[in-house]
């Protein structure tokens, strides 16, 4: 199942694609609220499909990012953090921040939490993921090297793109990430080469911090992150979830 949240007619809703069409949500939307037949996908506005309360996301957890960047390979996951404040939609804007050097673009997929998870084994991890979404983890690169820890570079608003939709069956373990930058694409990886599972992640993370429903877990990126400039379109794609895209402007 796709499930997504939308805006129609002024107001926010949840829903699920079928084909072309939105329709309610079992549970959350029906059809004294929405049309039985649901809405076209045209007609609706697609918002981030999750609201979280924090986004971990995860640093150098790809094979080949580390080997090119010819850096050693992490032995726990690298995590950090970035604000629920930095959270856009698909079609949204990236602001590129004034007085702020390069910018990057960072292909990723996303895990979506479905039910609230404190020290959960990995065995048991699936067990609280409601479904996946891709991710965009933008990235002041000029201020990740100068602060020396990554808050500042990766916080600002706007810099954490998330959606089309959240995908409920998925094998997050065999899936293709890509990144394309106007057209053209500019990485290009599997979830073959993580480092550490989506299982093992929501397990380390769980037994640092208490996830609660939406909360996101950013699983890292490919090789071939790089600038983005006014102008731009950056789309990421992940295997049978869809593509996010995104309009880069001046900030």
């Amino acid at each position: 199942m796709k499930i997504l949240r939308f805006r129609w007619q002024e107001k926010d809703w949840w829903g699920r694609l079928s084909g072309d069409r939105v329709l309610p949500l079992p549970g959350i939307t029906d059809s004294g609220e929405l049309p039985a037949e649901g809405l076209p996908l045209t007609e609706v506005r697609l918002l981030a499909p999750t609201v979280p309360t924090k986004i971990v996301a995860v640093g150098l957890n790809y094979r080949d990012h580390a080997e090119e960047l010819g850096m050693a390979l992490p032995e726990e996951p690298l995590i950090f953090l970035k604000p629920p404040s930095a959270v856009v939609g698909p079609e949204d804007r990236i602001l590129l921040p004034p007085g702020v050097g390069r910018v990057d673009y960072e292909a990723e997929l996303a895990v979506i939490i479905g039910k609230t998870a404190r020290r959960v084994s990995p065995e048991k991890a699936r067990e609280y993921i409601l479904g996946y979404t891709c991710f965009n983890d933008v990235t002041a690169r000029d201020l990740q090297k100068k602060d020396g820890q990554w808050t500042r570079a990766k916080s600002f608003d706007t810099f954490a793109p998330i959606g089309p939709w959240i995908e409920t069956e998925l094998d997050p373990d065999r899936v293709r990430v890509r990144a394309y930058l106007n057209g053209k694409v500019v990485q290009d990886s599997s979830t073959e080469n993580l480092l550490f599972s989506v299982s093992r992640l929501v397990s380390f993370v769980s037994h640092i911090m208490t996830l609660y429903p939406g909360d996101v877990i950013a699983t890292g990126t490919p090789p071939g992150v790089g600038p983005l400039s006014p102008g731009d379109v950056v789309e990421i794609e992940v295997e049978g979830i869809g593509r996010l895209v995104n309009f880069v402007v001046a900030g």
